[in-house]
């Protein structure tokens, strides 16, 4: 059971994949990208998004495409997706 901050969390989460993309039937390789930057606009983990997103993989179309260009994104934009550098 969500607590009432992972309930609101979840619940703005739900919110932006309506504004960004709509339905599932309608979530392609630009709205998913717009979802993950509205996500990390309002401080919501990008990856715990595609964990939930995933969930619902069998009602997109082209899940293919959408995870592929979501796991660029993730790498592209998060930490745990960037490699670590030094200098010297």
């Amino acid at each position: 059971m969500l607590n009432d901050k992972e309930n609101s969390i979840h619940t703005e989460m739900e919110n932006l994949f309506k504004s960004s993309c709509g339905t599932w039937e309608n979530c392609t390789e630009s709205s998913i990208q717009t979802f993950l930057t509205q996500c990390q606009d309002k401080n919501i983990d990008p990856q715990y998004c595609m964990s939930w997103v995933e969930q619902h993989k069998s009602q997109i179309p082209d899940w293919q495409a959408v995870s592929k260009v979501s796991l660029v994104w993730v790498n592209q934009h998060t930490s745990t997706g960037s490699p670590i550098s030094f200098t010297d």
